[in-house]
């Protein structure tokens, strides 16, 4: 009995630690999706940057200053700390990894490259999409700036 047991948990353990890679259609979406909001930020445009977000009270978004919950608190805060071409500049992004949490979540890690005549900024993201509707979305951003 106890080497059943044992047994049992080692497949169950490792089976539970197991990353499941994401499928080529997609990690395909979620890329277009991140790609998307590049452009849009390099075009100046927040509106259509924040399509990538799902549109919920469910969103977080969490850097330096903590959470902020909800699409519109998040619309708002890129409003305000990039009210201008000259603080939004030039993004470009990285991915380093996508992991398949659930046939419905997938996690994202990147990097991010702010080119700016002020000041560049650069620094490292988490993302959590959320497959709705066949469209995956963004539920929770963490992004932390490294310069």
């Amino acid at each position: 009995m106890l080497r059943f047991l044992c047994v049992f948990l080692m497949i169950g353990t490792s089976s539970i630690f197991a990353q499941t890679k994401v499928s080529k259609k997609d990690s395909l979406q979620i890329v277009q999706t991140l790609f998307e909001q590049e452009a849009d930020w390099n075009r100046g445009d927040i509106e259509a940057f924040m399509e990538g977000y799902i549109k919920s009270d469910a969103l977080v978004f969490s850097g330096a200053s903590g959470p902020i919950y909800g699409w519109d608190a998040t619309r708002e805060r890129y409003k305000k700390s990039y009210s201008n071409r000259i603080l939004m500049g030039t993004l470009k992004f990285d991915i380093l990894s996508m992991i398949l949490l659930s046939p419905k979540v997938v996690q994202l890690q990147g990097k991010f490259y702010l080119t700016r005549d002020i000041e560049d900024s650069s620094g490292y993201f988490t993302l959590t999409f959320l497959k709705k509707q066949s469209q995956w979305l963004i539920i929770s951003d963490h992004t932390s700036s490294s310069k």
